[in-house]
């Protein structure tokens, strides 16, 4: 016990350094730590990492607000709509079955490591908004709190495309403000799930303590990483993550069927392909060549 303790308390620090690289990713990390290092159920380890990441956002937003790259009002009004959602899904999964919660669990980890590995689409001279329109802040707010409270993830994938991706906002500010947005909804949806479930607080405070210092960690690396590389391969990983949990969930004469593999690689090398050839298109080209151009007299 001492022994799993030690490695689940080991491994959190990824939790956190995910966190402060990406401003997301800490629950895709801490919901499979938890249910399968530390051995916990699935409705517990949803219930802790909503815990952990909480914490360890709240943390992480104070070097990003000392420099200027919080949106705080639209952190804040996205924030509370998501808590209400968050809220409402921590409530509606206790009538869900463990399983469900971890297959959709798995999908969304396959969703949002797409978009990692696409990256953000070519805003051209838009210019960047300082506060986003708040009736689609609500709307999306509502919707990525009603994904994180149901199955514990879905935070900083979610909020972070949604401020970036949707809302123009520079990558740098969107992480800043997303933690805002996910430590109120954390917070929000654990409240949903205490009512019909246990923490292991030990475990918990071990875990958030590790997350907090791998969360510092992150920080002081995210300016020494080329970003598009380090959100290409932590996609990646979180697609190899999202298939070991969605194959968990399959009957144990299907999981080790060796056609169900061979399928899997298949899908991940045409995935692989279509990435790579996503940026040589001949339009990417042409954008690239005339971007190259407008700076030659």
């Amino acid at each position: 016990m001492t022994g799993t303790l030690a490695l689940t308390v080991g491994l959190a620090v990824l939790i956190g350094i995910s966190l402060g690289l990406l401003g997301g990713g800490g629950s895709i990390l801490a919901v499979p730590l938890l249910v399968y290092v530390a051995d916990l159920p699935a409705k517990e380890a949803i219930a802790t990492s909503l815990l952990v990441v909480g914490v360890t956002s709240a943390v992480g937003v104070l070097p990003h607000a000392r420099a200027h790259r919080v949106r705080w009002r639209t952190g804040l009004v996205f924030g509370l709509a998501g808590m209400t959602g968050a809220y409402a899904g921590g409530r509606l999964a206790a009538y869900v079955p463990a399983a469900v919660l971890l297959t959709g669990f798995a999908l969304m980890m396959l969703a949002t490591a797409v978009a990692m590995i696409r990256g953000r689409r070519d805003t051209g001279d838009r210019p960047v908004p300082h506060e986003l329109a708040v009736p689609r802040v609500i709307l999306d707010g509502i919707v990525v709190g009603l994904v994180t409270g149901l199955v514990g993830a879905g935070g900083g994938f979610l909020v972070v495309p949604a401020l970036a991706l949707l809302g123009g906002l520079p990558m740098p500010v969107a992480v800043g403000t997303s933690l805002v947005v996910i430590a109120m909804k954390s917070f929000a949806g654990l409240a949903g799930y205490l009512s019909t479930v246990g923490i292991d607080w030990g475990l918990a405070a071990a875990v958030t303590a590790a997350a907090v210092v791998g969360s510092l960690a992150g920080g002081r690396l995210a300016g020494r990483i080329p970003e598009a590389v380090l959100r290409r391969a932590f996609g990646w990983f979180v697609v190899v993550m999202g298939v070991f949990v969605l194959a968990q969930q399959l009957p144990a004469g299907l999981r080790t069927n060796p056609a169900l593999w061979i399928a899997l690689g298949i899908a991940v090398a045409a995935a692989v392909t279509v990435t790579a050839s996503g940026g040589r298109t001949p339009g990417g080209r042409g954008r690239r060549q005339r971007s190259r151009n407008a700076g030659v007299v």
